[in-house]
């Protein structure tokens, strides 16, 4: 077989595996918010699939990608069999040895990334990596769902945290800047080491690292100055601007509530932080990373700010349901986050289809120009 072809083929069952594993993570989540739909079977795997099978590969292959070595590939293909080992009722525990297994790879790629070059956001990135390989062994071991989920926020929150300063790694901040960064970064750990023997106050120390994360963000982020041009860098940075703040909210609540092991306040803390703070920066980040793994130039449409408004307006109502509590406001923001969810799934494979399409007619214009 020919290698483009080869690559084109894999790229598609990556994509195509995602897809479902995102989509069947969105159906759990109904089901677990009290949904009556059929397919129950999956209500116990929400956060399983969302982190390890769906999130974690895409990051893992993010960073295969970077690295160029064909090795690096083991990480997201042992998390993407994981994560569909899940779905297809395989035991639990040899899901989570392979999921497990993935996340141990990206953190073999991190460490031959810090020894290329040893940067404070790679090290936030790597530390993140950690995160959720100790989130995975927490899972594996039998431990409550609750606690390896602490560690899950760690990973994502690390990760993107990491991101940001990479991103905006050129501009002059301040001393004060990174004295933070680093302040909300061991915050953020030493609650995660700490909940292990006290959950309770360990989620809290790992809330207020959360909390000065996202202000970080919302007072040196790149998207403070990008959020005053037009395109797609403009809905980049408003998607990271709201996102932060629910990571700032979400921390805060977090510090005030503590470790707790399920009910309304659970539900408002992990979904102000996954939902308002990772997915936003997954809007954000799509349209600049789905041109460079398909090698297409994607066009931006002002249209995608609908479902990132949707999304957040159905968070505040799910939020306001877990706060007041209001059971059907939860219900009906939960169904609401997973369309506006969707939409933009939907939006963005619309977008990627019209400009295969036109590179597809100028392609063939120049043929017929030189013909």
């Amino acid at each position: 077989m020919n290698r483009s072809i080869y690559v084109i083929v894999w790229r598609i069952v990556f994509a195509a595996s995602v897809m479902v594993m995102m989509v069947s993570a969105l159906w759990a989540g109904l089901l677990r918010i009290g949904w009556a739909l059929p397919l129950s079977s999956v209500a116990g795997m929400h956060g399983q699939l969302f982190i390890g099978g769906m999130l974690g590969t895409v990051i893992g292959l993010e960073r295969a990608i970077a690295v160029g070595r064909s090795w690096a590939f083991a990480g997201p293909i042992l998390t993407l069999l994981g994560g569909l080992g899940l779905l297809a009722g395989l035991p639990m525990t040899f899901s989570a040895l392979l999921i497990s297994g993935g996340s141990l790879g990206l953190l073999v790629i991190f460490a031959l990334l810090l020894k290329r070059q040893p940067a404070r956001f790679l090290i936030t990135m790597a530390l993140g990596a950690l995160a959720w390989f100790g989130g995975n062994l927490l899972w594996l071991s039998g431990q409550p769902l609750a606690v390896a989920s602490l560690w899950w926020v760690g990973f994502l929150t690390l990760t993107i945290f990491g991101e940001r300063l990479e991103l905006g790694r050129l501009r002059q901040l301040p001393t004060r800047a990174f004295w933070s960064f680093s302040l909300s970064v061991c915050l953020l750990g030493l609650g995660l080491i700490w909940g292990l023997f006290d959950y309770i106050n360990g989620s809290r120390i790992t809330g207020t690292g959360l909390l000065g994360s996202g202000l970080w963000l919302l007072t040196y982020d790149i998207g403070r100055r990008t959020i005053h041009r037009p395109g797609l860098p403009r809905f980049s940075a408003a998607c990271m601007l709201s996102g932060s703040a629910w990571l700032a909210f979400g921390g805060l609540l977090m510090t005030i509530v503590g470790g707790t092991y399920g009910g309304l306040l659970y539900d408002a803390v992990l979904h102000s932080i996954f939902v308002g703070f990772v997915f936003a920066m997954i809007f954000g980040h799509a349209p600049i990373i789905i041109p460079a793994l398909l090698n297409l130039p994607v066009r931006f449409s002002g249209w995608t700010y609908f479902p990132l408004g949707l999304l957040h307006l159905s968070l505040l109502l799910r939020v306001a349901g877990d706060l007041l509590p209001v059971i059907e406001w939860r219900r009906w923001g939960g169904m609401l986050n997973a369309v506006s969810i969707l939409v933009y799934l939907f939006m963005t494979a619309i977008i990627i289809v019209v400009s295969m399409r036109q590179r597809s007619l100028t392609v063939m214009s120049v043929t017929n120009k030189i013909t």
